[in-house]
C-alpha cells in the first residue's frame, strides 16, 4: 500500500552526512595503519603494513591522515559559518532532552532490542514507546557523542600536527596522542551501534533511505517521530 511521504532531509544535510561518513572511514582506517606498535596493535601487524605499503611508508600514511583530517574539520566549519541557524536549530534539537520520556524509550528499546517484545512484558511494560521528535533519544546521544568528541578529536590532532612545526616538547604530543585515540574509539563504538539501528533494524530502514531519498513514510514519521510528525502536520495544516 502507498504511503504519503514526508520531506526530511535537504540535498546538503544528506551530501554531509555521507561525506562525514567517508570520512570517517578513511581516518579510522589511516589512523589504525599508523599504530606500528608490538605492545599495542589493535587489528595486528599485517594492517599498518598494508596501509604503509599501499601509500609507500609511514610519512605519506600520516600526511594522507592529517590533510583529510584538516579537510574534514574545514567542512564542518565552512557549514556552521554558512548555515549558523541549522546548525543551531540542529544542536538545540539534539541536546534538548526530556529525561523522564527519554529514559523510559532508552531503557524500553534496548530491552526491545534485547528481548524482544516478551522481554518488555516480563518488566509489565507495554510495547509503545514514549514520543519522540526529529531525533530518538538514541540518534540524540550519538550525536552529542559525535559533536563533542569531534570537536576533541580535531583539537587534538591540530596539536600533534602543530607541535610537529612549533613545538619541540613531546609532551603535548603524548597526551593529546593518548586523548585522540581514546575518544576516536568512543565515538567508533557509538557509530557500530548507529549503523546497525539505521542499516539493519527493519524499524529504522526507513531513516536509513531517508539519506538518499531525503523523505521518509508518513506511517513512519508518526509511529516513530510522533512529535516531529506533530509539528509538521500543524504546519501544513495551517499553510492550507
Amino acid at each position: 500500500m502507498s504511503d504519503t511521504m514526508i520531506h526530511r532531509h535537504t540535498r546538503l544535510s544528506i551530501f554531509m552526512h555521507w561525506f562525514n561518513a567517508f570520512c570517517w572511514i578513511a581516518l579510522f582506517l589511516t589512523g589504525l595503519g599508523l599504530i606500528k606498535n608490538d605492545q599495542l596493535n589493535p587489528v595486528g601487524a599485517w594492517w599498518p603494513n598494508l596501509m604503509r605499503s599501499l601509500f609507500g611508508g609511514g610519512e605519506n600514511l600520516l600526511a594522507v591522515h592529517q590533510y583529510l583530517g584538516m579537510v574534514w574539520a574545514a567542512a564542518f566549519v565552512l557549514y556552521v559559518l554558512l548555515k549558523p541557524r541549522d546548525t543551531w536549530l540542529f544542536l538545540k534539537e539534539v541536546f534538548t532532552m526530556s529525561p523522564a520520556s527519554d529514559l523510559v524509550w532508552f531503557m524500553k528499546m534496548n530491552l526491545k532490542m534485547t528481548l524482544g517484545k516478551k522481554g518488555l512484558r516480563k518488566f509489565n511494560m507495554t510495547p509503545d514507546m514514549p514520543p519522540q521528535g526529529f531525533y530518538n533519544f538514541g540518534q540524540k546521544l550519538f550525536a552529542q557523542a559525535s559533536v563533542l568528541g569531534g570537536i576533541v578529536i580535531v583539537a587534538t590532532g591540530m596539536i600533534m600536527f602543530f607541535s610537529t612545526i612549533f613545538l619541540n616538547n613531546p609532551d603535548p604530543v603524548a597526551w593529546s596522542r593518548t586523548i585522540h585515540y581514546l575518544t576516536v574509539g568512543l565515538v567508533f563504538a557509538g557509530l557500530l551501534v548507529h549503523i546497525y539501528m539505521a542499516a539493519i533494524s527493519k524499524e529504522e530502514r526507513p531513516a536509513f533511505m531517508s539519506m538518499f531519498t531525503g523523505q521518509v513514510p508518513q506511517h513512519y514519521a508518526k509511529h516513530h517521530h510522533q512529535l516531529w510528525y506533530d509539528q509538521v502536520a500543524g504546519k501544513n495544516k495551517a499553510e492550507s
